[in-house]
């Protein structure tokens, strides 16, 4: 049976999806005297180069359109060494008045052990492939785990409840992009070749954890011996061989690209960013609920995907930059 995604729980499971647009104008009018924009300069660059992308490796899914291994063409361009915080994120919603998604639909996804007390929370449903998402009204960026939660003791970790929308908006504030699918596998490979980790094949090379992901039996017991239930610092662990941190593991990435799970689609070996159009945006790098016995996508090659207007307690991202 081929494994499902731990994050496959998307908005229309529980509503029907409506068309939700940014406020591009209050965007433009909040983009100058700024103090909080990315210091892009100071970000690792990825050189240029010719890199074998995708994996014929047997633990990959063929029913994502992982393989097979091919040579990709990607130019050079500068990466944020760590997924964007929630204090990132704050400064953007200060500077424009941004409201997300989550807060527009009044509910986001919360992953069933992070809620320590259900009761207290008005839970509007769950999804009938992935029960362990729960529905909570008031979940967002700002209140992760529902309206008795904070960021205020996590603010240097990754933003998470943010959807593709959300995530674009803050990079049209911010000046910066969202990866294409190969510049991202690029990125997180760290100058190896045709390796399952961004630091090679074993996942804990001498017993150490080098990843935020599951440990226990999904999904009911983790014992979080890697040092997190949810959500890690984004510096959490070593970076990758191009100082690149938590690209495996902690909460998924949005990439730019829309999804394909036809191996044929996924663009030429020059520069590809996917099909031109789909139903659902693709993310990269697994999450803190990622394990290899159901959702072993904390590989490299591997991939998952979710609609624009979907968000989850592991679903945030990264953004790059031109060199």
């Amino acid at each position: 049976m081929q494994p499902s995604s731990c994050c496959s729980a998307g908005r229309a499971a529980l509503t029907p999806t409506e068309a939700v647009t940014s406020d591009a104008s209050a965007l433009e009018q909040n983009q100058v005297d700024l103090p909080t924009l990315p210091d892009t300069a100071s970000w690792p660059i990825i050189p240029e180069g010719i890199y074998i992308l995708g994996t014929d490796d047997k633990e990959g899914f063929a029913a994502d359109a992982e393989g097979p291994a091919r040579p990709v063409k990607v130019s050079a361009f500068r990466m944020a060494p760590y997924a964007v915080t929630n204090a990132e994120y704050a400064a953007f919603v200060e500077a424009t008045g941004y409201v997300t998604e989550a807060e527009r639909f009044g509910w986001s996804y919360v992953f069933h052990l992070l809620i320590e007390d259900p009761q207290q929370q008005k839970i509007i449903g769950s999804p009938p492939q992935t029960p362990w998402w729960l529905g909570v009204e008031g979940a967002s960026w700002r209140q992760p785990e529902g309206p008795d939660s904070s960021i205020e003791e996590r603010l240097d970790h990754p933003v998470v409840h943010v959807s593709w929308n959300d995530a674009s908006a803050y990079c049209t504030w911010a000046g910066v992009r969202l990866p294409t699918e190969i510049e991202w596998e690029a990125a997180a490979r760290g100058g190896l070749e045709r390796k399952r980790y961004p630091w090679g094949d074993v996942l804990r090379p001498g017993g150490e954890h080098y990843c935020n992901i599951w440990q226990g039996v999904f999904p009911t017991k983790n014992h979080a011996s890697d040092g997190y239930l949810g959500t890690g610092p984004v510096n959490a662990f070593l970076p990758n061989g191009y100082g690149l941190y938590n690209i495996s593991g902690n909460v998924w990435e949005w990439c730019s690209d829309w999804f394909t799970a036809d191996p044929n689609k996924r663009g030429s070996s020059d520069e590809p960013q996917g099909p031109s159009q789909g139903a659902s945006r693709l993310m990269k790098g697994g999450s803190y609920l990622c394990h290899q016995s159901y959702c072993n996508r904390y590989r490299v090659a591997a991939r998952s995907s979710n609609t624009p207007d979907s968000s989850t307690g592991n679903i945030g991202f990264r953004v790059v930059a031109e060199v």
